[in-house]
């Protein structure tokens, strides 16, 4: 049994090798897609991370100078008394601590929100339905001589 493709013969064989090496290719392609997808789920995770590292650190070196400067400037405008004034600057410090947490916070949601490798399962799912659509087509042959791979034909009587 062989076909015609384009002026060739092909053998059954030969169309079930090419099918084979096209979805070896296909799933070979999606994986190479899937592993794309999660590494960019993982750098938003990263920019993330970075933010939050970020805010920690302008919150550790910039507290003591910040601190001392708010405490000073408020001693100058108000009068009060100069352990208030520390008071009120390590309180204004807070606050731009958790602005900033709330900034890494939000990039951190978003990257568990990340949707993880959906092109590949649209892509799997689709393949699915195709190949459950191309069902074998069994032909029924009696009597007649089939050649085979060795060279001697064989019955293909059922």
């Amino acid at each position: 049994m062989s076909t015609t493709d384009g002026g060739t013969d092909r053998s059954l064989g030969q169309l079930v090798a090419q099918a084979t090496t096209d979805l070896s290719a296909l799933v070979h392609d999606e994986i190479a897609l899937a592993k794309a997808e999660l590494r960019q789920d993982a750098k938003r995770a990263g920019m993330g991370g970075a933010a939050g590292t970020a805010a920690g650190m302008v919150l550790l070196f910039s507290l003591p100078m910040l601190s001392f400067a708010l405490a000073y400037g408020i001693r100058t405008w108000s009068h009060w008394n100069m352990a208030l004034c520390f008071l009120l600057s390590f309180a204004a410090s807070l606050i731009v601590a958790g602005l900033l947490g709330l900034v890494a916070l939000a990039f951190v949601k978003k990257a568990k929100r990340g949707k993880g490798p959906q092109k590949v399962a649209a892509s799997a799912k689709q393949s699915a339905a195709v190949l459950q659509n191309a069902k074998p087509h069994p032909r029924v042959v009696t009597g007649e001589r089939l050649p085979a791979l060795d060279g001697e034909e064989k019955s293909a009587v059922v």
